[in-house]
């Protein structure tokens, strides 16, 4: 299917909800919309969590819910019990149990409840038996280890790009937490992995400044103007991370300075339509870690992503390519 028909939206993780609703002002600048999983139970409550902004983005068409009781499905939670099974029988997660740290509430529905009953309750009892999570105390919720929890929640915003594509969304994963890009870069970097060797880090670039204050339409009037420009750059980011993770490493050394400094001269550019805009500083950064391989036999990471239809937003080769990413974006003082 062609990809121009499909809607480009930035599919938040880990949480139901963004961290700083201010921030997502400037991610519809560079998307088609915003994308949520939300639990049924949860989702009324969204606009409590930040009514002015879930208010604006409902009212021009740039939210949209994802309900893990219907993505989360028998093939999803196969998916997430391959690629889990793996992790915890290696004994990476261990250590964690012995962690003080508070526990949070991971939705049934996101662990695969409505999908697979039984793979979700292995994966489960598999947790539990390491002390990672606890028994329901309200019977829609999970408490589980956090970082468990945003392992989940990482793997789910690669697994479930399918089910959006199946419904003309490209999800895009992104996330505002600078520690789950590093932990998918790790994933992806380990030396039993087929990506060993082929994750590629786009620096964060500052691209755009402080909406935070803007009303929404006048965002939106902005957008109109320049959303080509601000998708370019995204659309660029993701394909130099597919272009150079399928090089060699002597190739990719030669091309990265070359990539990293168009992408550089496209965020300043950015970065001055934005200034002129709005008579601010730039202070949005956005970047990205991908990497695009070859499906092998036994890559339980790559296996789940085998049928996105669509590789790091390109085409896959004899349906044997496969590839994970994630956009990363930080609002800070230091880009001004």
């Amino acid at each position: 299917m062609n990809p121009d028909d499909h809607l480009e939206l930035g599919f938040y993780y880990p949480n139901p909800i963004w961290m700083n609703g201010d921030w997502v002002k400037n991610l519809v600048l560079f998307f088609d919309g915003i994308a949520l999983l939300v639990p049924d139970y949860m989702e009324d409550r969204l606009e409590t969590f930040d009514p002015a902004i879930v208010t604006g983005l409902r009212e021009h068409d740039l939210l949209h819910v994802i309900n893990p009781e219907e993505a989360v499905d028998k093939k999803a939670t196969e998916n997430l019990a391959a690629v889990l099974t793996d992790v915890i029988v290696s004994g990476a997660l261990d250590v964690l149990a012995r962690d003080s740290t508070e526990f949070y509430g991971l939705s049934s529905s996101r662990l695969g409840y409505h999908g697979d009953d039984a793979l979700a309750g292995m994966i489960f009892d598999e947790l539990k038996t390491r002390g990672l999570v606890r028994d329901s105390e309200d019977g829609v919720s999970i408490p589980m280890h956090p970082l468990v929890r945003s392992l989940v929640l990482t793997l789910l915003s690669q697994i479930l790009r399918p089910y959006g594509a199946a419904r003309k969304l490209n999800l895009n994963p992104v996330t505002d937490r600078h520690r789950l890009v590093g932990s998918l870069a790790e994933m992806m970097s380990l030396p039993t992995s087929p990506t060993h060797g082929n994750v590629v880090s786009f620096d964060l670039n500052a691209v755009g400044v402080d909406l935070g204050p803007v009303p929404i339409d006048e965002i939106l009037s902005f957008r109109n103007d320049h959303h080509d420009e601000f998708s370019q750059y995204r659309r660029s980011i993701r394909s130099f991370a597919y272009e150079l993770s399928r090089m060699s490493t002597d190739e990719r050394d030669l091309a990265f300075d070359g990539r990293q400094t168009e992408l550089d001269e496209m965020a300043s550019a950015l970065k001055e339509t934005s200034r002129k805009a709005w008579k601010k500083p730039a202070s949005f950064a956005l970047g990205l870690t991908g990497a695009a391989w070859t499906l092998a036999s036994g890559d339980p990471f790559g296996a789940v992503l085998a049928g996105t239809g669509a590789m790091l937003g390109m085409q896959e080769s004899q349906g044997t390519d496969v590839g994970a990413f994630s956009y990363l974006f930080r609002a800070r003082s230091r880009y001004a």
